[in-house]
């Protein structure tokens, strides 16, 4: 997995590729709820990722609920077709705001 993160004013882009799994989930997470820190408003590029695990979906729902308790926004973008099948399959399509 490689995080890049791009801040602009008070926005922060997170972009992910590769394997989101057990192996380096923690450090998704770690990462993901650190962004807003500096934001109240993340988005979330996972056009690259490949394949996401359980413990992913926790993350992502920690990350909404970051956004939610600041007020902010949390937004992913470009997700790719294995990921978006997870999302439908589990129902994440109705639970993320997914651009």
């Amino acid at each position: 997995m490689n995080i890049t993160e791009e801040r602009n004013g008070g926005n922060v882009h997170l972009e992910v590729e590769g394997r989101i799994d057990g192996a380096n989930c923690a450090e998704f997470q770690d990462r993901l709820l650190k962004s807003f820190l500096y934001s109240n408003t993340v988005t979330l590029d996972m056009e690259g990722v490949i394949q996401l695990s359980s413990a992913a979906l926790r993350a992502l729902l920690l990350g909404k609920k970051t956004a939610e308790s600041k007020g902010g926004s949390f937004v992913v973008l470009n997700v790719s077709p294995a990921v978006s099948d997870v999302f439908r399959v589990t129902g994440f399509d109705k639970l993320l705001d997914i651009r």
